[in-house]
């Protein structure tokens, strides 16, 4: 694919991701008993190409964190939490690699890295994510055993939401090794 061809899917990419959670996964009906919240928008960062640059998953980081920051007029949680993650993508791609390495045309992807690769990957780095946004929007540790039990219950509810995703969305075509 060519380079303006890649540009033209990420970007659509982006917009199905923030449009979909603003218009219709933020609201109170995807909830888990008020203590899962699904941040679908974070799929957009996590299943970027695996060669990114840093530097640009930085970038978009902070865009779609800033995005979703307006939209929910939540103070730069969002863009904090989001940078946060794509700062440490590299590091736990770094972590996960496999032994014979990625390729160039690889992707977070559970047909190509294999179901327990995905899972470990989507955990990691839902977490941190979900750790960083929920005790940066909490502000203090007065009520630090709920904030940890909405840190699990979100992982754990974003993660499925994500390897559901990952299992109906995402083409099948196994890597050649």
């Amino acid at each position: 694919m060519s380079g303006v061809g890649t540009i033209l899917v990420q970007v659509l990419r982006f917009a199905l991701y923030v449009g979909l959670y603003v218009l219709l996964i933020s609201g109170p009906d995807f909830v888990l008993f008020d203590l899962g919240w699904c941040f679908f928008y974070l799929g957009f960062l996590l299943f970027l190409p695996i060669s990114t640059p840093i530097v640009l998953q930085l970038v978009l980081g902070f865009v779609l964190g800033y995005t979703m920051d307006v939209f929910f007029d939540s103070g730069g949680v969002h863009a904090a939490a989001a940078v946060l993650v794509a700062y440490l993508r590299p590091w736990v791609l770094r972590l996960l690699t496999p032994r014979d390495g990625y390729d160039a045309q690889d992707s977070v992807n559970i047909h190509q890295m294999g179901g327990q690769w995905v899972i470990v990957y989507l955990l990691l780095l839902v977490a941190i994510h979900h750790a960083a946004f929920f005790l940066l929007e909490l502000g203090s540790f007065q009520v630090l055993g709920l904030t940890l039990v909405k840190i699990l219950v979100s992982t754990l509810y974003t993660s499925l939401v994500f390897m559901i995703i990952q299992l109906v969305f995402f083409p099948t075509r196994r890597r050649t090794r």
